[in-house]
């Protein structure tokens, strides 16, 4: 564990002897107030946002008025909205269970509403990665997969720093869109008052020949937790070494939560 990271003795027993640790943990940054409390492996280095980008297209969505409320618009689904790979996908969405679900067609039903150019134009005024929207080679699906283990990457760090924009309202896109993309990223209450927001983010690693490895998993948790005045941002990226059943993006939420808890007890 890098030294930068102020783990107890204790809590950095546990996190070595953990079940959890299944997986190669490439990055975890923890920053408060402006200070990084945890800067522990490779920041820089871009990777697929996978369904971390709904955070981004929440802010699209609300900016534009295709989002109503929490609540609204609830869309049924149809198979030309594509495959289900989770049954609870082919119940209605709304924003709320889109965020909660992780629902990739919901995502799809949204982003051609925008249209390339105004769809490319929010990715570069957020300054999302590579801006690369461009998606995968000769099948111009950019406006519904860039973010797929495809062309758009983003860095820990850049995650860090977009995440850092949206909870302190100084994303270009209007108040109430940053506040409405805040209120659904809500998970849980904590122990000790703490409240609970982010996105999970699920995909595949790269072969040589560009092909999709679905043996090799990604996964990122990105959030923030809050009580009173305090508020915590955090980035897990996770590549596996070997092939393990469970999503990424869940296993990175699991994870980053054990290690979150070791900021969460201490004292004010």
């Amino acid at each position: 564990m890098n030294s930068k990271c102020f783990f107890s003795i204790f809590a950095l027993t546990t996190l070595l002897t953990s079940s959890l640790a299944t997986a190669e943990t490439k990055c975890f940054l923890v920053k408060e107030n402006n200070t990084m409390r945890c800067h522990d492996g490779e920041a820089t280095k871009r990777h697929s946002p996978c369904s971390t980008f709904k955070i981004a297209i929440s802010l699209m969505g609300y900016n534009e008025g295709i989002l109503i409320d929490k609540k609204h618009p609830k869309i049924a689904y149809e198979e030309q909205d594509g495959p289900c790979f989770l049954e609870v996908w082919k119940q209605p969405q709304d924003p709320i269970s889109w965020i909660k679900n992780s629902c990739v067609w919901y995502s799809q039903w949204i982003t051609p509403q925008l249209g390339e150019k105004k769809f490319a134009d929010y990715v570069q005024k957020f300054h999302y990665g590579n801006e690369d929207v461009s998606g995968d080679p000769g099948k111009n699906n950019g406006l519904t997969r860039c973010w797929l283990s495809s062309s758009l990457k983003i860095s820990p760090q850049e995650q860090l720093a977009f995440l850092e924009k949206l909870t302190t309202f100084q994303l270009p896109v209007s108040h109430r869109a940053q506040e409405m993309t805040q209120k659904i990223l809500f998970i849980e209450k904590l122990p000790h008052g703490w409240k609970l927001y982010g996105k999970t983010g699920s995909g595949y690693q790269r072969k040589p020949d560009g092909s999709l490895n679905e043996d090799l998993k990604t996964g990122w948790f990105v959030g923030w937790v809050e009580k009173g005045h305090r508020k915590i941002l955090f980035v897990h990226y996770l590549e596996d070494k070997e092939k393990i059943a469970a999503y990424g993006g869940l296993r990175a939420k699991a994870e980053a939560k054990e290690k979150l808890a070791v900021f969460l007890t201490e004292k004010e």
